[in-house]
């Protein structure tokens, strides 16, 4: 039986083939540069009208301590930077997105073996059997405010290499607006900047769910890879960690309903779980 593509296969008569060949040739040409102009634009698209992300200078790596990137190999074999990560509380502890490791349903995508975690450039290997994420055994989907998964390194990061200490958020009101300066180790995927730090603003703080965790709505510029990202006070406290962006990659301003970024307070069963790995010992 002939395949579904032969059997709709279209044959130009003979004598129309010469010249329909050469509109067809400058139509593909011209499909073909205007897909690489969006494509140009795209790759290099802030979300939002004003773009301040700046690249991460050793004087930020000293002033946010812990940040680092998860690193993984695709389905193709190729190591890319999945995300951003934290070491947190102690030397062998990382806090950073579950969508690395399952969907939203909370089925599993990518194996932990697969990925470790990179920080001043050294590489540090995980413990699979650690992964925790927040979502319950009961959950049938991963909310924004589940999205937080921790793992174990299998060897301690070095005395040199500082980790951020266990933050608490308790202390936000809901329904605050105030400045933080977003901290992006991974980069994002529409800038050239490897990583980047950028002053923004959370514009509300929701209310709590029912692992006491809330939702920041924000305004700071994010692209693909990006997940991970830490949201600081401008006096240099970790209090969130950015999870999504809604219309990801779509250049238009900022809506607190339809168009903004969602991160995570560090608070509730997420701080508790931070402070209960790190006080406990390998």
């Amino acid at each position: 039986m002939n395949s579904p593509a032969r059997r709709h296969r279209l044959f130009t008569p003979a004598n129309l083939r010469s010249a329909a060949l050469p509109a067809a040739l400058l139509l593909l040409m011209l499909l073909g540069a205007t897909l690489a102009r969006i494509g140009a634009q795209t790759a290099h698209a802030a979300l939002y009208a004003a773009d301040r992300r700046q690249a991460m200078t050793e004087a930020d790596a000293g002033r946010f301590a812990g940040a680092g990137v998860l690193m993984c190999y695709s389905d193709f074999g190729t190591l890319e930077r999945a995300a951003a990560a934290w070491l947190i509380g102690s030397h062998d502890l990382v806090v950073m997105n579950a969508h690395n490791f399952v969907d939203r349903r909370l089925a599993p995508t990518h194996p932990v073996t697969n990925c470790f975690f990179r920080i001043a450039g050294g590489d540090y290997y995980f413990n699979e059997d650690s992964l925790r994420i927040g979502a319950s055994v009961e959950s049938k989907a991963l909310h924004i405010t589940d999205d937080w998964a921790l793992l174990r390194l299998l060897q301690p990061t070095p005395e040199t290499i500082k980790p951020q200490p266990a933050p608490d958020a308790s202390d936000i009101a809901t329904g605050a607006r105030f400045k933080v300066v977003m901290v992006s180790p991974a980069g994002h995927s529409n800038t050239r900047l490897a990583a980047t730090t950028e002053s923004c603003d959370v514009y509300r703080v929701d209310e709590p769910t029912e692992g006491h965790t809330r939702r920041v709505r924000h305004d700071c510029n994010d692209g693909y890879g990006g997940s991970g990202s830490g949201l600081f006070t401008e006096d240099g406290r970790l209090i969130a960690m950015h999870s999504a962006s809604l219309d990801m990659n779509q250049k238009r301003p900022f809506d607190i309903e339809t168009h903004y970024g969602s991160a995570i307070l560090f608070e509730g069963e997420l701080a508790e779980a931070i402070r209960d790995a790190a006080s406990k010992p390998r």
